[in-house]
C-alpha cells in the first residue's frame, strides 16, 4: 500500500519568482496497479448499464417477404441491383431523367438535409476535443481623483469534458447514424425522382398512342358516315342510322379533346420533375412498343440492402439505441477539466507593468442528485420510442413487401394479357372490315357495323393500356426494389 498523504501535502505549494509549483513528489509513489484495480470494476459496470454497448442490425427478413412468386432467383443479375440506364434505354427518357437527377428540387433539399446531418456529426466530433476562448479584460479606475490607474488580463479559457461515461460517445453515434439515414432518404427521393420521370414519359407514350389510334377511328367514322349519308340518298339506309354514326363521330372527336388536354397536364407534370417550366417533351414510341425487360427478383435478404426506407428504419433503430444509451449517460457524473492561462498586471493590491504570466487549473466532477426524477422519465421515453422504432421497422418490411409483390403481379397479369390482347384486336379488324362490305352490298344492318367499329377502337385502346401496365409494372418493381445502382 502506498503511504496516505494528508490534505495538507497534497495541496502543499511554494511560490518561487512568481512561478507556481504544485504537488510534492512523493505523489509518484502511488501504485499504478490500484488505479488499473479500481478502474477495472467501474468499466464493467458501466458495460453492464448498457453506456458502452454497441447497436446490432436486424438482419432477420423472412424468406416469403414477396409472397409466393416465380420470379425470384438467387442470381446477382436482376432488377435489383440494375442500374437505371440498363432498364430504360429510350434515349429520350434518359436525357430527361439526368436532367430531373440534376434540377429536382426535391433532390436539390435531400442534398442540403445530407450536409446538415454531416455539419452534426462533425460538431458530435469536436465534443471530443478541448475549447478554448480567448476573453480579455480591461479596466480604468481612479480613487479621490487621485491619477487614473489600468488594469487588464489577456487569459485563453479552456474546458475538456473528459468522456468517461459515455454521453460524447452516444451523440456521436446517434448522429452518425442519422447522417446514414439522410444518405438514404437522398436515394430515396432519387428513386422516387427517376421512376416518376420514367412513369410520367411512358405515360405521355402511351396517350399518344392513344391519340393516334382515336385519330384513325375518327377518320374512318367519317368516311362511315359519308358512305351512310350516300346510302341514305340511295334509299338504302335511313335517318336514324346516318343520325347514329354522326353521335358516335362525335363522341370519338371529343374523346380526342380530352386525350389532348391529358397530355397537356401529363407534360406540365414532368416538366416540374425535371425542374422545368411547362414546355414540350421530346419522345417517341420505339421502345414503348417494344419494350422487353426480363425481370428477375433477388432473394428478401436482399430488400434490405436496397431499400433505402428499409435502410432508414434500421437507422432509427440505431439512433434510438444510442438516445437510450444517451439517457443512462444522465446518471453519471460529468468530469470537466478547465484552465486558463495568459498574461496580467493585477496581482492582488498592487499593479505591475510589464504584466506577469498566470495560469490555472480546476478539475471538477458533477453528479445529479435532485434531477433523478427527472432522467428516470427521459429513460422511459427513449425506451419506448426505441420500441416504436422497432414496430416501424416490421411495418417498413411488410409494406415493402407487399409493394414488390404488386409491382409483381402487375407485370405477370400484363405479360400474359397482352397475347389475348394482340389476338382479340386481330380478330375485331377483321370483323369490322367483313360488317363494313356487308353495309356496302346491303346484307347487314349499321348497328352491327357501329358495334364492331366500336369494340375494335376499345380494343386497341385497352391493347395500348396493358402495354403501359407492362411497363409500369417494370417502373414500379425498380422502385420496390430500391432503385438498383443509381
Amino acid at each position: 500500500m502506498a503511504p496516505e498523504l494528508t490534505k495538507v501535502e497534497i495541496y502543499k505549494s511554494v511560490s518561487v519568482n512568481g512561478r507556481f509549483v504544485s504537488w510534492r513528489n512523493n505523489l509518484k509513489n502511488i501504485e499504478m496497479k490500484n488505479i488499473i484495480l479500481w478502474a477495472i470494476p467501474v468499466i464493467a459496470l458501466l458495460n453492464s448499464c448498457g453506456v458502452y454497448t454497441k447497436y446490432i442490425p436486424v438482419d432477420e427478413v423472412s424468406e416469403n417477404l414477396y409472397g409466393d412468386t416465380n420470379l425470384l432467383s438467387d442470381s446477382i443479375d436482376n432488377i435489383a441491383l440494375k442500374s437505371w440506364r440498363d432498364i430504360f434505354q429510350d434515349p429520350y427518357l434518359q436525357k430527361l431523367i439526368e436532367k430531373g437527377l440534376a434540377d429536382n428540387i426535391d433532390l436539390q433539399t435531400a442534398s442540403l438535409r445530407v450536409e446538415e446531418a454531416q455539419a452534426s456529426l462533425m460538431s458530435a466530433k469536436l465534443a471530443f476535443l478541448p475549447s478554448f476562448a480567448l476573453a480579455p479584460q480591461g479596466l480604468t479606475g481612479s480613487f479621490d481623483w487621485a491619477k487614473a490607474t489600468q488594469t487588464y488580463s489577456l487569459p485563453v479559457n479552456a474546458s475538456w469534458e473528459i468522456d468517461l461515461f459515455g454521453r460524447l460517445r452516444n451523440a456521436k453515434n446517434q448522429n452518425k447514424a442519422l447522417l446514414e439515414q439522410t444518405k438514404d432518404y437522398h436515394q430515396a427521393i432519387k428513386t422516387q425522382v427517376v421512376s416518376a420521370i420514367a412513369n410520367a414519359y411512358f405515360t405521355l407514350v402511351m396517350l399518344d398512342t392513344q391519340l393516334a389510334i382515336s385519330l384513325d377511328s375518327e377518320n374512318t367514322w367519317k368516311q362511315i358516315v359519308s358512305t351512310s349519308e350516300s346510302l341514305m340518298d340511295a334509299g338504302m339506309s335511313n335517318q336514324a342510322a346516318v343520325s347514329q354514326m354522326k353521335a358516335t363521330y362525335f363522341s370519338i372527336a371529343s374523346s380526342i379533346m380530352d386525350l389532348k388536354e391529358q397530355i397537356n397536364i401529363v407534360e406540365n407534370s414532368l416538366s416540374v420533375l425535371i425542374g422545368n417550366t411547362p414546355s414540350d417533351i421530346e419522345r417517341n414510341d420505339a421502345y414503348f412498343n417494344n419494350f422487353s425487360e426480363p425481370i428477375s427478383i433477388g432473394i428478401p435478404l436482399q430488400l434490405l440492402s436496397n431499400r433505402p426506407d428499409v435502410r432508414m428504419a434500421q437507422r432509427s433503430m440505431e439512433a434510438a439505441f444510442y438516445v437510450t444509451n444517451q439517457a443512462k449517460s444522465a446518471f453519471y457524473p460529468s468530469v470537466v477539466l478547465s484552465g486558463s492561462a495568459g498574461w496580467t498586471n493585477s496581482v492582488g493590491s498592487m499593479i505591475v507593468n510589464p504584466g506577469k504570466f498566470l495560469a490555472s487549473a480546476v478539475a471538477s466532477l458533477t453528479q445529479p442528485l435532485f434531477n433523478n426524477g427527472t432522467n428516470i422519465a427521459r429513460l422511459k421515453i427513449s425506451k419506448a420510442q426505441q420500441q416504436e422504432t422497432v414496430l416501424n421497422f416490421k411495418q417498413t418490411l411488410l409494406l415493402a413487401g407487399g409493394e414488390v409483390n404488386d409491382a409483381l403481379f402487375k407485370y405477370q397479369t400484363a405479360s400474359e394479357k397482352a397475347e389475348y390482347c394482340n389476338l382479340q384486336v386481330e380478330s375485331l379488324e377483321k370483323a369490322f372490315e367483313s360488317t363494313s362490305l356487308l353495309m356496302k352490298h346491303g346484307n347487314t344492318t349499321y348497328l352491327e357495323v357501329l358495334t364492331a367499329q366500336q369494340t375494335l377502337l376499345n380494343a386497341r385502346l385497352n391493347k395500348t393500356a396493358n402495354d403501359f401496365n407492362k411497363i409500369q409494372g417494370v417502373i414500379n418493381l425498380y422502385h420496390a426494389l430500391g432503385g438498383g445502382e443509381l
